[in-house]
């Protein structure tokens, strides 16, 4: 069984392989469930023209958005531009490729490439931009279009809890995209907040089976708020 631990002890070897012109899938939502540290380590090895598949790129000095303000990216594809500033800018400039992408379809294209279907019909976006010079399909008297799958030759995903196995809990909302994103990537990096042994997980409560995991790093996270909202106070 020592052959399946998939712990690394460091960040160097967690993105070992890692190369400039890649495609890398970045979980979270916002800043919600990000791999803090994985981002980082993008950052430190100046990876370059990468395409980058996300929600969005949260905030200009934070996570995704330290890569952009590197000129790491070059091809993005999200649903929204969301709190950062520099993609907006980057998009309008033309200096970075932006495919806008209908929030249900991005996660339903990440699910598909995951589980091996390379395409599928949607209504949504039919008659819109999106659906330009793709295929489209009158199916039971209604539109469809013809969306691709996607895939990555790095997933990057963040979760509470896995074992050494690989096998992997999300907590909350910080599950997001991760889950769709660890079964769509060539080579899945998970980065935890706690590593047990292999058994100590409930078998039912697992999300990600380790089947899909390649790599665990135990994570260190500030877990910033995006967008800080507080109640005002009646007295």
């Amino acid at each position: 069984m020592a052959g399946l631990n998939k712990v690394v002890h460091s960040y160097s070897e967690a993105l070992s392989g890692l190369e400039n012109h890649m495609t890398v899938m970045v979980g979270g939502f916002g800043l919600c469930g990000i791999p803090e540290g994985l981002i980082s380590e993008m950052v430190r090895r100046q990876v370059t023209g990468l395409t980058a598949i996300s929600n969005n790129a949260g905030v200009d000095d934070f996570g995704l958005g330290l890569l952009l303000r590197g000129h790491q990216i070059t091809t993005m594809i999200a649903s929204y531009v969301g709190e950062n500033a520099l993609f907006e800018q980057q998009m309008l400039s033309g200096e970075l490729n932006v495919i806008l992408t209908p929030q249900g379809s991005l996660a339903e294209k990440i699910r598909a490439g995951g589980a091996g279907i390379p395409a599928f019909f949607t209504a949504t976006g039919y008659g819109t931009p999106v659906a330009e010079g793709k295929e489209t399909r009158e199916i039971g008297g209604r539109h469809y279009v013809l969306e691709p799958a996607l895939t990555a030759d790095f997933a990057l995903v963040r979760a509470w809890k896995a074992d050494t196995m690989g096998n992997l809990i999300y907590r909350h909302t910080a599950a997001n995209f991760n889950p769709v994103m660890a079964t769509a990537g060539r080579i899945t990096v998970a980065e935890v907040e706690e590593i047990v042994e292999a058994g100590a997980l409930d078998p039912d409560h697992i999300h990600t089976p380790g089947i899909y995991v390649e790599r665990v790093i135990q994570g260190s996270f500030e877990k910033r708020i995006e967008k800080r909202t507080v109640k005002s106070s009646h007295v």
